[in-house]
């Protein structure tokens, strides 16, 4: 199969049979084998229903996962990713305002220019300015952060993907925000950009608020130190911790040594414990010997994990099944 077409929705079945004409004249018009996956997160005006309709009218295109509630656009794209079968997988907003049209592109900069992952680029929006202007400064610390520094929309829900991306990225909690660095830590990094055309909402309102924003900086700091520390906390902690108890130390060594120097000298003195400097200090000793523990117990706990030894591998040549020493 060329293609699969998966839209996550909620609560859009106005949309949804004018969607699924767009895409069908789309993909005869192109030639391409195709399915359309709706994932139906928990929607309560009937999109299902309109799901149930499209697939009893054309079967072998049509498909549908339905949720009991609403869990988020993440677990209805790892949801849909589990199942698609095409070898490039498109994903589409259900709200029209991404377009269709943009499929035949989408497919053939993945096939014939070797992209792992193509984020559409919605240059011009048709969003208010309380939108637009979160949303760049929302992108460039994306970019900073994840050294994706190509992508301009890493929210864009109009995305294709090469099959084998979708098979070995996990998307959970908000992650869809951030897919094309699930994308490059997985190791795929033929990451390209499509600026393509957003279209005014039709139908319904917008799901999201400005929440979005605070949560998805603080996935995003998950990710960078998932990334980064998720395998070896202690250079994380153990560092930090380290730093911090050696800093209080020095400052209690300076504190007491201040202190003998007066007394030896004759000058006036109090006692060390009437001095908040000693209290900063070995409050920070406390602290830094803590973020040392936690590092400890994080480096034992990915010891212990089973897949410690997981590795992204593309290819292998010349080489059979072996045991490992030790297993």
């Amino acid at each position: 199969m060329d293609i699969s077409v998966i839209v996550p929705l909620y609560n859009e079945a106005e949309s949804l049979p004018e969607l699924q004409a767009w895409i069908d004249r789309v993909m005869h018009e192109n030639g391409f084998t195709y399915e359309v996956i709706y994932v139906n997160d928990g929607s309560t005006d009937g999109s299902w229903e309109v799901i149930e309709a499209l697939a009893a009218a054309n079967p072998e295109v049509v498909k549908g996962v339905s949720f009991r509630r609403n869990y988020g656009k993440s677990p209805a794209l790892n949801t849909g990713f589990a199942r698609a079968t095409g070898d490039v997988v498109i994903t589409m907003d259900a709200d029209l305002q991404d377009s269709p049209d943009e499929i035949p592109e989408l497919y053939r900069m993945i096939k014939e220019e070797g992209y792992d992952l193509v984020s559409g680029w919605k240059q011009k929006r048709y969003d208010p300015l309380s939108k637009t202007l979160p949303t760049k400064l929302f992108n460039a610390t994306a970019r900073s952060v994840s050294g994706i520094k190509n992508l301009h929309d890493f929210n864009c829900g109009l995305k294709a993907y090469r099959q084998k991306v979708v098979k070995r990225i996990e998307v959970y909690g908000d992650m869809h925000r951030y897919i094309p660095y699930l994308a490059k830590n997985a190791g795929f990094s033929r990451i390209g950009e499509k600026v393509v055309k957003h279209q005014a909402r039709k139908y319904g309102t917008t799901k999201f608020g400005l929440d979005r924003f605070v949560n998805g900086y603080l996935d995003l700091a998950t990710l960078w130190f998932t990334n980064k520390f998720g395998i070896k906390p202690m250079h994380f902690f153990g560092l930090l911790g380290s730093l911090m108890f050696l800093l209080g130390f020095i400052a209690v060594v300076i504190v007491g040594v201040a202190k003998l120097y007066a007394m030896h000298s004759g000058g006036h003195y109090t006692l060390v414990t009437n001095s908040p400097y000693f209290y900063i200090a070995l409050t920070m000793m406390i602290l830094g010997t803590q973020l040392f523990l936690t590092g400890f117990l994080g480096e034992l706990i990915v010891r212990n994990s089973s897949r410690r030894n997981e590795y992204e591998i593309e290819q292998e040549l010349g080489i059979g099944q072996q045991t490992v020493a030790g297993k």
